[in-house]
């Protein structure tokens, strides 16, 4: 039994060292050598932190482009998605009430064509991507709220999609952050 304890002793310390400290710290060394150095690929505006590209964020004011909720609240320390199935009813009418009020601030929109990115959460609660039809499913609201005329903001949506990754991988998309940032510029 002796021989048995220290097996399992050898073995918890070499796994606490390998995944504990090892392994931590290569990450962080490859990190460092990304061009960020896995921060998050802050944006700077006016000297201060406007946000990060690769992290999502709530926009709720009628006057930006909306992302995806987060189950997370947007908050990249603790991502993850809200686990909930397709038939959970608690999920259900989160799912209802974000269409509702989706609604309430877009009018002229069917409940049939609102894509589904803008009504559930992603699975890691931060995405920062919205995809062309979410876009442009929200110009008339925003060009509304800051009375610049739809064509306007068409064009600007236009600009910042992101085509396919290599021109065949992925999908297209719009960093939402960025979107709205170019869309303060706009004004």
């Amino acid at each position: 039994m002796l021989k048995n304890l220290k097996q399992s002793l050898v073995l918890t310390v070499l796994t606490i060292v390998l995944f504990g400290i090892i392994y931590p710290l290569f990450i962080f060394a490859v990190g460092q050598l990304t061009p960020d150095k896995s921060i998050g690929s802050p944006l700077i505006l006016n000297e201060r932190t406007a946000g990060f590209e690769n992290i999502g964020q709530s926009f709720a004011d009628d006057k930006y482009f909306w992302g995806r909720p987060s189950a997370v609240n947007y908050n990249a320390a603790s991502t993850g998605g809200s686990n909930k199935g397709p038939t959970n009813h608690e999920y259900l009418s989160e799912v209802n009430a974000r269409i509702d009020s989706f609604l309430v601030h877009n009018p002229d929109i069917n409940r049939k064509d609102i894509p589904s990115e803008l009504v559930t959460a992603s699975g890691s609660g931060i995405d920062p991507d919205i995809s062309p039809e979410a876009a442009y499913i929200q110009i008339t609201r925003v060009s509304k709220a800051r009375n610049i005329s739809e064509e306007k903001v068409k064009d600007l949506v236009k600009k910042n999609i992101e085509k396919k990754d290599l021109g065949f991988l992925g999908i297209e998309r719009l960093n939402v952050l960025m979107l709205n940032i170019a869309l303060d510029k706009l004004n």
